[in-house]
């Protein structure tokens, strides 16, 4: 795979030769807008509608809209001279301990590769982390953006995530109304442990989760090829609400019973023998 991006990443007074990659591949169908009558697909244009006429790409300058309604406006120039300037090194400005990275500080994750075959220095640096069970965070720029990480062993590599900024990141105090926590029954809270217990497996395993509109899609369109076939009614499985239920019966409701034991055959034809003598 071609590296998004190279260059070295400095640690201490060590420089490792890396190239980073994207470690996800979006598999989200990219639908187009197409005409109904002739699938043609639908062209925008770059319309003024204060001069009423389309707007070639060098007419079109970016606008940063301001209180008073206003816009700041920024040319070519003035965006080149405010961006950051290109770097080609990661530097590592500090180790942190794993647990103090939450999951809502991760924002996109690559692969770090080293740039040449074997080179010591990046397996050192990966076993160095990797032994002393902390996170590498630093910085660099990547398609203009300055951008925050945090660097971790991953199988034979390291995987790098950028991070969102503290201040891209919403208070959650400020969006969702959460009153003061209410009591507990004991009752319930042992039923949903009960109930996480029975849900827990031992190993998670990413694979046996996938998008089902993908895979209808795709098939549709297989099947489109083919001879059209009669459009069958779906069955839908009519969903169980516990409207009039209390909370502690839909926990109940939702651990799953043992299943009954069966009397052996045999016993049940010794039962009736017995029965026959007795009558006898």
């Amino acid at each position: 795979m071609k590296a998004i991006w190279s260059g070295s990443l400095s640690f201490g007074l060590v420089n490792i030769a890396v190239n980073l990659y994207s470690a996800i591949a979006s598999h989200t169908p990219g639908f187009k807008l197409l005409c109904a009558k002739c699938h043609t697909p639908i062209v925008y244009e770059r319309w003024c509608k204060h001069c009423n006429k389309q707007v070639s790409w060098h007419d079109v300058v970016k606008g940063l809209k301001q209180s008073d309604g206003s816009y700041f406006i920024l040319t070519q120039e003035s965006l080149k001279s405010l961006k950051p300037e290109r770097s080609d090194t990661i530097t590592i400005t500090e180790f942190v301990a794993t647990e103090q990275l939450q999951t809502i500080y991760f924002d996109a994750h690559y692969y770090l590769g080293p740039s040449k075959k074997n080179e010591k220095e990046f397996f050192l640096f990966q076993e160095a982390i990797n032994s002393s069970d902390k996170v590498a965070i630093g910085d660099f720029v990547m398609h203009d953006k300055e951008h925050v990480c945090a660097i971790v062993p991953y199988k034979n590599g390291l995987l790098l995530n950028t991070l969102n900024y503290a201040y891209e990141i919403r208070d959650i105090d400020t969006i969702v109304e959460l009153e003061e926590k209410p009591t507990l029954n004991t009752e319930e809270l042992k039923l949903a442990k009960q109930i996480i217990n029975q849900l827990s497996v031992k190993k998670f395993d990413l694979k046996k989760y996938k998008d089902t509109f993908v895979e209808r899609l795709e098939k549709a369109i297989k099947e489109s090829k083919k001879v059209k076939p009669k459009t069958a009614k779906r069955t839908v499985k009519k969903k169980i609400t516990p409207h009039e239920k209390t909370l502690l019966a839909t926990l109940k409701a939702s651990l799953r019973k043992p299943a009954t034991k069966h009397k052996a055959p045999a016993a049940h034809a010794k039962s009736r023998h017995a029965k026959a003598r007795k009558s006898a």
